[in-house]
């Protein structure tokens, strides 16, 4: 698989005052990505906690804005697995302008802790977790 790919459309609720979307809604859009890559794995969020009391936070993040997205544009979010180990994940995604040729929008590389939710305590990714996640890793060049 290597990458997933997510597409979204901008809405009115996306966009700001001067009509191109405001900087934190890239933080969703990527939230969603991030989760439908997972399902496609197998990894389900709901799922994951409900079932093995495991979810996944936030630990580090980093965002490049290139170009805007305007109201009715078409995106989509490409999502890799740069690195895994230990309790972490490294993810970058992509968010492209599929209106304007695939333009570059936004670069966001994400660090993610796997938990124990029951006590929010760090927990080495499970080696069922580790095979399935493979199918997100960058195979060779750099997408961004």
């Amino acid at each position: 698989m290597a990458a997933h790919h997510c597409q979204f459309r901008i809405y009115y609720e996306d966009t700001d005052a001067g009509g191109i979307v405001y900087h934190a809604r890239y933080l969703g859009f990527a939230e969603r990505a991030r989760a439908e890559a997972l399902r496609s794995l197998g990894l389900g969020v709901g799922e994951m906690a409900e079932e093995d009391g495991i979810g996944f936070v936030v630990r580090q993040l980093s965002i490049r804005y290139h170009a805007p997205l305007r109201l009715d544009e078409l995106m989509d979010v490409e999502t890799v697995l740069l690195q895994k180990g230990g309790a972490r994940l490294k993810l970058r995604q992509v968010i492209t302008n599929l209106s304007r040729g695939g333009q570059k929008s936004v670069v966001i590389e994400v660090e993610l802790a796997c938990l124990k939710l029951a006590s929010m305590a760090p927990l080495r990714l499970p080696v069922a977790y580790q095979e399935k996640l493979a199918g997100l890793e960058v195979s060779g060049g750099d997408s961004a």
